[in-house]
């Protein structure tokens, strides 16, 4: 049972705990190929999208054990958030990233053995003693994201957000932006004359699921060259049938 004063940190450990779990559970996209006669042309991922019956139970599992987990970890934790840390070292001390050794320990140590049971049902871990390299990276980016600052008010990141993911359109997730522009390839992109500078910063909010699997189909030359709009990016079949697969991967409102 979630109370009410953890929710928002609830859903935010849901979420970060539910991109490994679709990563590695979702349809397996078919491995890119370059098609016959056509020099540096790549024939497009497509995903096999299941069936409802499939994302709904994914749902099921992903609340589950989330819940499961999170009521486990230590009350600090789950109350963890930039205030929280202002002007209080140990507690930073104490949950810096990445988590590791006896901190990571210290924090999977109330876990339920529920928790490895049901990871392993899913074919998630191979071993037992493999939770904690499952698990660091999703506490890792759960610390990261409630201890974040709040962002700066700027009008290309406040004034267009959408109540939803630009991509599947799932409401009530954390939304992250997406550099339509990777960030790593601003100078080239302006070097070789593929963007002009004022439009290196134009995002796109995405749960993180969609931003994931955005990185996945495409390098950062590809994404700066051919994929720099929501619009291009919809072009692609794989991302339509991803969208339609990843969106039926839903959890019921508060």
């Amino acid at each position: 049972m979630i109370v009410e004063a953890e929710r928002d940190n609830f859903e935010v450990f849901r979420d970060c705990l539910s991109t490994p779990l679709i990563d590695r559970l979702a349809p397996r996209p078919a491995t890119r190929r370059r098609l016959k006669g056509r020099e540096n042309e790549i024939k497009p991922v497509v995903l096999d999208t299941g069936d409802d019956t499939s994302a709904a139970e994914l749902s099921d599992f992903i609340k589950y054990i989330a819940e499961e987990i999170f009521t486990n970890l230590p009350t600090e934790l789950r109350s963890l958030s930039y205030a929280a840390i202002q002007n209080d070292v140990p507690l930073v001390d104490r949950y810096a990233t990445p988590l590791v050794g006896a901190q990571l320990d210290a924090v999977l140590e109330p876990l339920p053995n529920s928790v490895v049971e049901s990871l392993t049902s899913y074919s998630l871990l191979a071993d037992p003693s493999d939770l904690p390299n499952f698990l660091s990276p999703v506490l890792s980016i759960y610390i990261a994201t409630t201890i974040s600052p709040p962002p700066e008010y700027t009008p290309s990141l406040t004034a267009s957000r959408p109540s939803g993911c630009e991509i599947c359109a799932r409401e009530q997730l954390p939304l992250t932006y997406h550099h339509l522009i990777p960030r790593e390839i601003h100078a080239k992109a302006v070097k070789r004359g593929w963007h002009a500078e004022w439009e290196l910063n134009k995002v796109a909010w995405l749960c993180r699921q969609c931003h994931s699997f955005c990185h996945k189909i495409a390098t950062n030359e590809e994404l700066a060259k051919e994929l720099f709009s929501i619009e291009l990016l919809l072009e692609r079949e794989d991302v339509r049938k991803w969208a339609m697969w990843v969106g039926r991967v839903r959890w019921k409102a508060r």
